[in-house]
């Protein structure tokens, strides 16, 4: 790798890399030592859980399934309108992440939340509201479970489940538009929820 410096627009020296192409070979599938969905099942989990509150795209739901498998999550809870596997639009995204990730289908997303509270987990919903917290500044406790609430495309989480979450997280945005896809949202807050935890866990 050939390093050189640069100045960002405050004046700090960043230093990078140029890659030399011939030492990042792509890999193929065969290569990636994935394990099973049987493996998966029994593997140590993340101490998170999604719970989907009346997302309304099948394609979405089905990128859930495939970002909860790839980062190790307990359970998805698809609450009211959500759909549930099998369906073939879901299936198109999940990529068989549905046959790996447990699931279970709720009514209402304010009584999973309740529930899940009385089990111990800590419940942040995903939203933009007076009082929340910027994704990257929260700190996870290495003790505690998650339960993280994404809400419908056009209309987020509802006002009830976000005012009886324990916490709210906010996704810090800089152009002009006021939301993200709901898929994206996931996977940018999982990951980082995971990263976390990844440095703060327990052996």
């Amino acid at each position: 790798m050939n390093p050189w410096i640069d100045t960002n627009p405050k004046g700090k020296f960043c230093l990078y890399y140029l890659c030399d192409s011939m030492e990042h070979r792509k890999l193929k599938n065969s290569e990636l030592s994935r394990i099973s969905a049987s493996e998966f099942k029994h593997a140590e989990k993340a101490p998170i859980v999604i719970v989907l509150d009346n997302v309304r795209s099948l394609n979405n739901i089905g990128s859930v399934f495939r970002t909860a498998d790839a980062f190790l999550i307990e359970k998805i809870y698809l609450c009211g309108i959500t759909a549930t596997p099998p369906h073939k639009d879901i299936t198109k995204t999940a990529l068989g992440a549905t046959e790996s990730v447990a699931w279970e289908h709720a009514k209402n997303t304010l009584e999973v939340v309740k529930t899940l509270q009385e089990t111990g987990l800590i419940v942040c919903a995903i939203e933009q509201t007076e009082g929340s917290v910027s994704l990257g500044k929260f700190a996870l406790d290495a003790k505690k479970k998650y339960a993280l609430v994404f809400g419908h495309e056009v209309k987020g989480v509802s006002q009830e489940v976000v005012s009886a979450s324990d916490c709210v997280l906010e996704i810090p945005q800089y152009g002009t538009k006021h939301s993200l896809n709901i898929a994206v949202s996931v996977g940018i807050v999982v990951w980082d929820f995971f990263s976390k935890w990844e440095r703060i866990k327990v052996p």
